[in-house]
């Protein structure tokens, strides 16, 4: 049954409830570094949008998905993780290994661009460099939370870092493999 109201008015004093229990701030390195993550995910669904490749629409409706994933690892608390388990698959190293290997395809059939990029070649190509840019930022927070002890999974920032190369790579497809700028 889904809730009466998306208003719950549980964070209205700063706070927000991880999964699995636990309260924490709303400004908390773990809810940074999901939040960040969610902007990216949210600028994934704009640049599949605007994409015309269609196997680039459908392989960043498959990231999102994924990425949702890399959420609830990041929005389980320390010591919690056992139950994330039990009710959802987990981010494994098969996941990093199979960006890893798309990256290196598109890297021999696009090609690497042989000068720096400026973004806005293409609206999707934007938009895939913008999403791009925020994982990194939810990858900055998740290295922040490892630095802490807190982020049990370390495959979380390895398939991050994989993925940001892979958006790069897309946002090229997507472009036709045009250098912008040199």
């Amino acid at each position: 049954m889904a809730p009466s109201s998306i208003t719950t008015k549980g964070g209205d004093r700063g706070e927000t409830s991880l999964l699995y229990g636990g309260r924490v701030a709303k400004d908390d390195l773990r809810t940074e570094a999901y939040g960040a993550l969610d902007e990216a995910i949210s600028a994934l669904g704009l640049a599949r949008s605007l994409c015309v490749e269609a196997a680039v629409q459908e392989r960043i409706l498959e990231l999102q998905r994924e990425c949702f994933t890399v959420g609830a690892e990041l929005a389980t608390g320390k010591g919690q993780r056992y139950k994330l388990e039990a009710h959802f698959p987990t981010l494994g190293a098969e996941a990093v290994d199979a960006l890893e290997a798309e990256v290196h395809h598109l890297e021999a059939t696009v090609g690497l661009p042989d000068g720096f990029v400026i973004p806005g070649g293409s609206p999707g190509a934007a938009a895939l460099d913008l999403a791009r840019t925020l994982v990194r930022r939810a990858e900055r927070r998740a290295v922040t939370l490892s630095r802490g002890g807190e982020l049990e999974n370390p495959e979380v920032l390895r398939y991050l870092n994989r993925l940001s190369d892979l958006l790069f790579m897309l946002a090229r497809q997507e472009e036709g493999g045009r250098t912008v700028a040199k």
